[in-house]
C-alpha cells in the first residue's frame, strides 16, 4: 500500500555524505551515501526508488540488517539502538531518460550528438539518485562528491562551489541545511557568463555551447538584479556564495528552484536579444524572478509538508511580478498578470470539484497532482496580491522579515505566515485568508438596485453544474463608493439609496476596482448600462474586467454570449494590450458555437475582420520604430484575427513577406514570424515547405523560433502532412518529450488534425505514460483534450477512454475535473448556439 506515514517521524537526518560515480556510456550510477541523524527507534525507513542496494553498514563497517520495500519506496533498516547514528548505504541505479532523478539531456552541435547530465528531484525524486529521507521537513546538510566519465573541456556545477578535485572526484563545499529535493548538480560541455551583485554574490548563467553567447546576456542581467532586489525587499541577505542559472535541453517543468543551482527549460532562460518579442522577454524575466524568489521563500524557509505547497509557489508567483515591476517598470508587468494568471484562476476555479489552494495530501502518488498551475500558482498568487493590497508593502516587508528570521533553514506552515503578516499589519489576516485558501471556488458578487436601494449579495460561482453548499468568503470589495464595506463577509448587504449614492459619487458604482480580488461581479441592467455608457472613461483594467466578467457569466449561464457579442466592437480600436487580449479572448469564446467551414463560421470570420481592420491599418505587418510596448503586443492579436477572417489583403501581405525572406526565416521579426509561417503553411503549404520547417526546427536552439515552427506545421490542412507530423511525435530527435504536449495541443486545435491527434493519444497512451508518466505535467494532456472537445460525441469518447483510468491517483482529479469541463461546454453550446450565431449574424449585416 502507499506510504501514509512520514519517515521523518522515526529518523531525523542531520548530514549526508553523497558519493556518486556516473557512467554515461553504460547509463549506470554507482553510489555510497553516509547518513548521520537521530533515530527515535531502532527500526527506521529511508527512501529509495529504483536503487539496487548491496550493503548497509555502521560507521565501523559492521553490516546492518535491511529489507527493500519497493511498494513504499523504502529501505527498512534495523539499527543497533535508538539515538545518534551514522550508517552508509552502498547501491547502484540506472541513468534513465525520464527527466526525473539524475538524467541526460540531449542536444546537437554541427550535427554531432552530445549529452548534458542534470537533475530534477522535486517532488520526491531525490530518492532515485541517493537514499535519503525525501520529505521537505527532513532538512539536512549535504556534502557531494561526484565522479564521472569526464572528458576534456567539461564543467561540473552544483549547489555550492567546488572545493577540490582528487583522483577524478569533484568535491563540493557542504551545503547549508536544506530539503533533499533542492540538491542539484550538472556536468558536460558548458559555456557561461558571470557577474557579481553589489553584496558580493556570484551570478552565473550556464548553457550548452549550441547557443550563441549573447543569448546569456539578458538572463544574467535579470538574475543579478533580481537577487539584489530580493535582498532589499526581504531585508534578508542571499545566504549562499553563488546563484547559478542553468538551461537544460531536456527539462520537464518550466524551471526548478534548486538552491544555488536553478535549472530551466532552455526556452525560459536563453533568448536572442536582437530578435525576440517583448512578451518573451517578460516571460523569461518572470520565470527567473520566480525561481530566485524561491531562494528565500521555499529554500531558506520550506513548507513543512506538501499540503502547504502553495506557501512556496503562490508566493513566488506573486513575487515574480513584484520584482519584475521594480526592475522594468516600463513593462507594466501587472497588466500581464491580469491577462495570464487572473483568467486562468477564474476559469479553473469555477468548476465544481476543483481543489482548494491548501490541500491535505499524504499519498506520494497524489503529490504531483497538486501542481495545478491555475490554482496553486495563479489563484494562490491572486490571494497574496489581495493580502498585499489590504496591508500595503511596508507591513508586507516587515512581516516577511520576521517570518524569514523565525524560520530560516527550517520549515513553516501557512499559519506561520499569516501570524507574521497579521502582527505586522495589526489585522486578522489568517481569519480573512482561511475562507480563500481552504475553500475551493470563488464568489460572484451581485450588485443590484432593488426598490431604490443599492444591494450586494455573494454566492459561489460555477461554470457547469455545481452544488451550492452555502460557502461564504471575506471579500475585499475595493469599491469606488464609500458606502460599500472594505470586507464583505455577509450573504447580503444594503448600501443605501442608489440615486443619492450615485449623485454623491459622480461616477458609476463599481466593485473590485483594480481587479485584485478573486471574484467576479454581476451588475444588474441599471448598473451595467451606467458602466457601459461611461466605458470610455474607464482605465484599461476596468475595461478588461467588463469583458472578463461578462464572459465568465456567460460561461456560467448567468447571461448570454448573445449579449456579450454586440459589446465587442466598442473595444476593437483600443491601443491597450490588455484590453485587446480580453477582446480576442471573448471573441475566441464564440468559436465554440460554430461548425468549421459553415455559414455561421463565415459570419464569425466577418466579425473578426470588422474587429481587426482598423488596427491592422494602423499598425501594419512589420514593427515600426514608433511602436509603443502596447503596439508590439497588440499587433499579433489583430493580425491573427485578420488571418482567421481570411482577409485576402492580410493573407497576401504575409505571403509576400515570406517570399522575401524564404532563405532567412529565423530573422523574420519575432512578433509576427509565427503568423507569417502559419499563413504560409495553411494557405500555400506544400510537403516540401513542411519538410523545410521540420529541418529548421531540428537545427535551431531558439525556443521562440521553435514555437513558431510548431504552430505553423501543425496548421496544415493536408491529411498526409498531418500523418507525417504525428509520425514525429515519438521521434525524440525531432520532438523532445518535454515539447510533445505543445505539438499535440496545436494539432488537436486544428480541426483538420483533431481526429488524427485524438486517435494518436488513445492508440499510443501506453507509450506516452512510459515516456512522461512520471512527470507532473502528464495529467495536463487530459486538460488539453478537455480544452478542445465540445460535442456530445467527443464527450462520450472522452469518457469511454478516460473513465477506466480514474483509479490512477495521478490522474483521478484531472479526469473528474475535465469531464465536467466538457459536459458544461456541450450543454452551453446546445443551449446558446442559435442565439449566439444570430447575434453575430446581426453584427455583420
Amino acid at each position: 500500500m502507499p506510504e501514509l506515514t512520514h519517515f521523518y517521524d522515526a529518523f531525523q537526518p542531520s548530514h549526508y555524505d553523497v558519493y556518486l560515480d556516473v557512467d554515461r556510456g553504460t547509463k549506470h550510477i554507482s553510489g555510497k551515501t553516509t547518513i548521520t541523524g537521530t533515530a527515535k527507534t531502532p527500526a527506521i525507513a529511508i527512501h529509495q526508488k529504483y536503487l539496487t542496494i548491496t550493503a548497509v553498514q555502521t560507521a565501523a563497517g559492521a553490516d546492518l540488517p535491511f529489507t527493500v520495500d519497493d511498494a513504499n519506496d523504502a529501505v527498512r533498516i534495523t539499527l543497533p539502538a535508538a539515538g545518534e547514528a551514522t550508517f552508509s548505504i552502498t547501491y547502484s541505479a540506472p541513468l534513465t531518460d525520464t527527466m526525473m532523478g539524475i538524467y541526460p539531456s540531449y542536444y546537437e552541435i554541427n550535427g554531432e550528438k552530445k549529452q548534458l547530465i542534470g537533475t530534477q528531484f522535486e517532488t520526491n525524486a531525490a530518492r532515485q539518485a541517493f537514499p535519503c529521507v525525501d520529505e521537505p521537513e527532513a532538512k539536512a546538510t549535504f556534502s557531494l562528491a561526484i565522479k564521472y566519465d569526464e572528458k576534456p573541456g567539461e564543467t561540473i556545477i552544483s549547489n555550492m562551489p567546488e572545493e577540490r578535485v582528487e583522483n577524478g572526484v569533484h568535491y563540493f563545499q557542504q551545503t547549508v541545511r536544506m530539503a533533499s529535493y533542492l540538491v542539484a548538480f550538472a556536468f558536460g560541455e558548458l559555456q557561461s557568463k558571470m557577474t557579481t551583485t553589489k553584496s558580493g554574490v556570484k551570478i552565473g548563467v550556464f548553457a550548452t555551447k549550441a547557443h550563441n553567447p549573447n543569448e546569456l546576456d539578458f538572463p544574467l542581467d535579470i538574475a543579478k538584479r533580481s537577487i539584489e532586489f530580493y535582498e532589499d525587499f526581504y531585508h534578508t541577505p542571499y545566504p549562499l556564495p553563488h546563484s547559478w542559472q542553468l538551461g537544460l535541453p531536456d527539462f520537464s517543468a518550466g524551471a526548478m528552484e534548486n538552491w544555488g543551482l536553478v535549472t530551466y527549460r532552455e526556452a525560459y532562460l536563453t533568448l536572442d536579444p536582437d530578435n525576440t518579442t517583448l512578451e518573451m522577454k517578460q516571460l523569461v524575466a518572470t520565470v527567473i524572478a520566480h525561481e530566485l524568489a524561491h531562494q528565500w521563500f521555499g529554500d531558506l524557509v520550506t513548507m513543512k509538508w506538501w499540503d502547504d505547497l502553495w506557501l512556496n509557489e503562490s508566493f513566488a508567483n506573486m513575487m515574480e511580478y513584484v520584482a519584475v515591476d521594480a526592475l522594468q517598470p516600463d513593462w507594466h508587468i501587472w497588466e500581464t498578470f491580469q491577462t495570464s494568471e487572473v483568467p486562468a484562476a477564474l476559469q479553473r476555479d469555477a468548476t465544481d470539484g476543483v481543489q482548494s489552494v491548501h490541500v491535505p495530501v499524504e499519498n506520494p502518488a497524489e503529490i504531483d497532482s497538486l501542481f495545478d498551475g491555475a490554482i496553486v500558482y495563479a489563484k494562490g498568487a491572486r490571494m497574496l496580491v489581495m493580502v498585499r493590497a489590504l496591508i500595503g508593502d511596508d507591513a508586507l516587508r516587515a512581516g516577511l522579515k520576521d517570518y524569514l528570521g523565525a524560520h530560516s533553514y527550517g520549515n513553516a506552515t501557512g499559519a506561520d505566515l499569516w501570524a507574521a503578516l497579521g502582527k505586522a499589519s495589526g489585522m486578522d489576516i489568517g481569519g480573512i485568508m482561511h475562507s480563500w485558501l481552504d475553500q475551493p471556488g470563488y464568489p460572484v458578487v451581485t450588485a443590484a438596485v432593488k426598490d431604490g436601494q443599492l444591494t450586494l449579495s455573494q454566492q459561489q460561482f460555477f461554470i457547469g453544474e455545481g452544488k451550492d453548499i452555502g460557502r461564504q468568503w471575506q471579500i475585499p470589495l475595493n469599491s469606488n463608493y464609500d458606502a460599500a464595506p472594505a470586507i464583505f463577509s455577509e450573504k447580503t448587504a444594503t448600501l443605501g439609496d442608489y440615486q443619492q449614492l450615485r449623485a454623491a459619487a459622480g461616477e458609476p458604482f463599481r466593485v473590485n476596482v483594480g481587479n485584485n480580488s478573486h471574484f467576479i461581479v454581476q451588475y444588474d441592467s441599471t448598473l451595467l448600462k451606467d458602466i457601459l455608457d461611461h466605458a470610455a472613461d474607464l482605465d484599461n483594467i476596468a475595461q478588461l474586467q467588463i469583458l472578463q466578467d461578462l464572459g465568465l457569466l456567460a460561461e456560467g449561464g448567468k447571461t448570454s454570449y448573445a449579449n456579450l457579442a454586440p459589446l465587442l466592437p466598442r473595444f476593437a480600436d483600443s491601443h491597450s494590450a490588455i484590453v485587446t487580449t480580453a477582446l480576442y479572448r471573448a471573441a475566441g469564446s464564440l468559436r465554440k458555437f460554430v461548425t468549421p467551414d459553415s455559414p455561421e463560421e463565415n459570419n464569425l470570420r466577418a466579425l473578426y475582420d470588422q474587429l481587426s481592420a482598423g488596427q491592422v491599418t494602423r499598425l501594419g505587418w512589420l514593427p515600426q520604430a514608433s511602436d509603443t510596448n502596447d503596439d508590439q503586443m497588440v499587433r499579433p492579436y489583430v493580425l491573427s484575427a485578420a488571418l482567421y477572417a481570411k482577409n485576402p489583403q492580410a493573407i497576401a501581405a504575409a505571403h509576400e513577406i515570406f517570399n522575401q525572406n524564404q532563405d532567412k526565416l529565423a530573422s523574420l521579426p519575432a512578433d509576427v514570424r509565427g503568423l507569417i509561417l502559419t499563413n504560409e503553411v495553411r494557405n500555400f503549404g506544400t510537403p516540401a515547405l513542411i519538410d523545410q520547417l521540420l529541418q529548421a526546427y531540428r537545427q535551431t536552439t531558439d525556443g521562440s523560433f521553435k514555437s513558431n515552427i510548431r504552430a505553423a506545421v501543425t496548421a496544415t490542412t493536408d491529411p498526409a502532412e498531418v500523418a507525417k507530423i504525428i509520425a514525429q511525435f515519438e521521434d525524440a530527435d525531432t520532438v523532445k518529450p518535454q515539447d510533445l504536449r505543445g505539438w499535440f495541443a496545436n494539432l488537436l486545435h486544428n480541426h483538420r488534425g483533431e481526429q488524427a491527434a485524438w486517435d494518436w493519444l488513445r492508440n499510443d497512451w501506453a507509450w506516452l505514460a512510459k515516456t512522461v508518466g512520471g512527470d507532473m505535467e502528464f495529467p495536463t494532456y487530459i486538460t488539453v483534450v478537455a480544452g478542445v472537445f465540445r460535442t456530445p460525441e467527443r464527450l462520450a469518447e472522452f469518457k469511454t477512454f478516460f473513465d477506466p483510468k480514474r483509479d490512477n491517483p495521478a490522474l483521478t482529479r484531472e479526469i473528474a475535473m475535465d469531464t465536467k469541463v466538457i459536459e458544461s461546454r456541450v450543454k452551453l453550446v446546445e443551449a446558446e448556439q442559435d442565439a449566439v450565431n444570430a447575434a453575430v449574424a446581426k453584427l455583420v449585416k
